[in-house]
């Protein structure tokens, strides 16, 4: 966001918590943020730092499990394994097959060098207590340093990329816990992992996996960092999460251990950081823009990390909302009303991942009959290139919704013992 304002001609602090680098979670990004690079002349610098490319997506389940299908439902040999590349589908606006991986830590610290070289005033270090709202322009609070001096600037509007810290959100009282998600994470950085072990052609290498698991709504996150670097996390449901750091990490490797040629890999490598983890992911906000202020990012909502949301809507969120806060700026409009494009595509783009990953988590071989089923195949695509924002209602996640419901109502369907039960009320409202 500050390097968009920048660039505009706009006067932006970034005032950051941290002290760059720092790691972070999120290490893959999905092709619409390529616009993003584009829009910031940044991608010369993607290129120069040699981060792996991503050409698609590879989910896999233990060989073992097959899937029993009927006539009419065929493709479903098994949900063992299911890839697709990104070029299968043109996308608008984006001239390269691929995205990247990243190491947060390393490109975090360049986008925000980035936006200082465009022109915004960045302070690291700097820790925001309060935004105090009153009749005129809001007045920033914050401290320098551990034991500094609380002091205060004042600003024509406040936009909160504060992440899953969710700063405005807490302090407005705009917070909403998700009701249907609670899933966490426990992940890690391994050196010398084999990631020639479930690839079955040599460019899957560098694509991002993701390892199903024998545990109710459980998966393993596989993703490039650098030639030998591989980040490697668990997501799970809340009740499976163990309280003790202790008990936490006997869960990753017990987690691992139930994909045996998984685990068997994965103990052959040299874990090169401690264990992190990630708690109460999902959430959302009352609303994400008001009178001078906006959310971007996570500070406005989280779904669940399974499709690499969440550094995409990060960037794009900036993209959508410098629009119409440069329009602000010329009218000296800072109502809500202001925003109401950004909320809008934000709120359609977002529901649009909240569905995709709600009809996932409830039946994840559906996933992969729409993968494997050439109708849908570039419909899906889309959704997994970060392109949700245009269409309210997606004809293929209309389609999917009603195959759900179809197995749900019928116990003999050879689908219906697998249904996941995280999302089990989702879909009753509607049919």
């Amino acid at each position: 966001m500050g390097a968009y304002l920048a660039k505009a001609g706009v006067s932006s602090v970034v005032f950051e918590r941290e002290l760059f680098p720092r790691p972070h979670v999120g290490e893959s990004l999905v092709p619409s943020s390529t616009r993003v690079f584009k829009d910031l002349d940044f991608l010369p610098q993607m290129e120069e730092a040699k981060f792996p490319h991503k050409f698609g997506a590879v989910w896999t389940a233990d060989d073992k499990q097959k899937v029993p299908y009927q006539l009419g439902w065929e493709g479903l040999a098994a949900d063992c394994h299911a890839d697709i590349r990104f070029d299968e589908r043109d996308q608008p606006g984006v001239d390269k097959n691929y995205t990247y991986h990243v190491d947060r830590g390393k490109f975090d610290l360049m986008l925000l060098q980035h936006a200082n070289k465009l022109g915004a005033a960045v302070y690291e270090g700097v820790r925001v207590s309060a935004v105090d709202f009153g009749p005129k322009e809001p007045v920033v609070r914050f401290t320098m340093g551990r034991n500094g001096k609380e002091m205060g600037v004042s600003a024509r509007m406040v936009v909160d990329a504060s992440g899953r810290n969710t700063f405005l959100g807490n302090q407005l009282k705009l917070k909403v816990q998700d009701t249907v998600f609670d899933q966490y994470a426990i992940h890690t950085w391994f050196n010398n992992y084999d990631r020639k072990v479930f690839s079955r052609e040599d460019d899957h290498r560098d694509y991002i996996f993701i390892h199903f698991l024998p545990i109710s709504n459980t998966w393993i996150w596989q993703i490039p960092i650098t030639n030998t670097v591989t980040s490697l996390g668990v997501v799970t449901q809340k009740k499976n999460f163990a309280k003790s750091k202790s008990d936490r990490e006997k869960f990753f490797w017990e987690s691992v251990a139930s994909r045996p040629r998984l685990g068997e890999t994965l103990r052959k490598a040299d874990r090169i950081r401690p264990f992190k983890d990630e708690g109460d992911y999902s959430y959302a906000m009352k609303q994400i823009c008001g009178d001078r202020f906006v959310m971007v990012g996570d500070a406005g909502r989280f779904v669940d990390p399974i499709f690499s949301t969440g550094v995409s809507i990060a960037l794009n969120s900036s993209r959508f909302a410098h629009k119409d806060i440069l329009a602000a700026l010329e009218t000296n409009d800072f109502s809500r009303q202001s925003f109401a494009t950004f909320e809008s595509t934000l709120r359609v783009g977002t529901k649009n991942w909240y569905d995709f990953i709600t009809v996932y988590y409830r039946l994840n071989v559906l996933f992969t009959y729409f993968i494997n089923d050439p109708k849908y195949r570039l419909d899906v695509l889309k959704l997994l290139q970060g392109d949700v924002y245009d269409d309210a209602a997606p004809p293929v996640l209309q389609k999917m919704r009603t195959m759900v419901a179809e197995v749900e109502q019928n116990q003999t369907h050879p689908w219906h013992k697998m249904l996941g039960d995280l999302t089990s009320n989702a879909f009753r409202p509607e049919f």
